[in-house]
């Protein structure tokens, strides 16, 4: 009897380590969440958006033509 209690005792307490571990987990992760919102506005050192570049002279698989 007292083995069998020993063993719940022992499974109680190693399910409460990895519910804490879990909750800590999620505890520090909660901090590391960034919470500002996205807004339209761009910031200071932007360049714009990307240039469309013209198309290939070639086909993709085609060697490229020396100059």
């Amino acid at each position: 009897m007292s083995s069998e209690r020993n063993s719940h005792c022992t499974a109680f307490v190693l399910f409460a380590i990895v519910i804490i571990a879990i909750i800590a987990a999620w505890v520090t992760t909660l901090e590391q969440v960034d919470t500002r919102t996205a807004n339209t506005e761009t910031p200071p050192g932007a360049t714009g958006l990307a240039k469309p570049r013209p198309p290939l002279d070639r086909a993709p698989g085609q060697p490229v033509k020396g100059n």
